[in-house]
C-alpha cells in the first residue's frame, strides 16, 4: 500500500462536471494497494497517516497531527502509485491489486480513518476522477 500525502487548505474531486467530495484543511491522501497488502496495512497506515506530525505549531515547528488539528481527509483510489517503471518506458501495473481486492482494503483504510475521529470524504473508485488541490506548504509525502 502506498500513499501520496498532501497538506491541503482545500481540495476536491469532480467526476464529470459534478464536484462528488472536498474538503477543507486537512490533506489530500492518494492511495494505492498492492495486489500483497493485507487489511493490517491498511489499518497501520491509516493510523499512521492520522498522527503523522506535518502540521505547524505557534511555533512554526512540523508537531501537530490531523488529528490535532481536527483537519479533515479526502482520500482518492490511485493504482497507479503502485506502477513498476523499472523496464522500458511503459509502467506496469502488474502489482496492483485488482479492484474487487482493492477497493475493500481501500474502504478499510477510510474507515480506519474514521475510527479515529477523522472526517473523511472520497473520490469514487475505479472512476476517472479530477483531483482539485491548493497544497499547503507545500507538503508533500510519500509513505508505504
Amino acid at each position: 500500500m502506498r500513499a501520496v500525502v498532501q497538506r491541503v487548505s482545500a481540495a476536491r474531486v469532480v467526476v464529470g462536471e459534478q464536484t462528488v467530495a472536498s474538503v477543507g484543511a486537512g490533506l489530500c491522501i492518494l492511495l494505492g494497494v498492492g495486489a500483497g497488502d493485507r487489511p493490517e496495512d491498511a489499518d497501520r497506515l491509516a493510523g499512521k497517516i492520522a498522527r503523522l506530525r506535518i502540521f505547524e505549531n505557534d511555533l512554526g515547528k512540523f508537531d501537530l497531527s490531523l488529528l490535532d488539528t481536527r483537519g479533515e481527509a479526502l482520500v482518492v483510489s490511485q493504482f497507479t502509485l503502485i506502477a513498476d517503471t523499472e523496464k522500458g518506458n511503459r509502467p506496469s501495473f502488474s502489482g496492483a491489486a485488482p479492484p474487487e481486492r482493492a477497493e475493500p482494503l481501500y474502504e478499510r483504510f477510510c474507515q480506519g480513518l474514521r475510527d479515529l475521529g477523522v472526517s473523511v470524504s472520497t473520490g469514487e473508485f475505479g472512476s476517472r476522477m479530477a483531483v482539485e488541490l491548493v497544497n499547503d506548504g507545500p507538503v508533500t509525502l510519500v509513505l508505504s
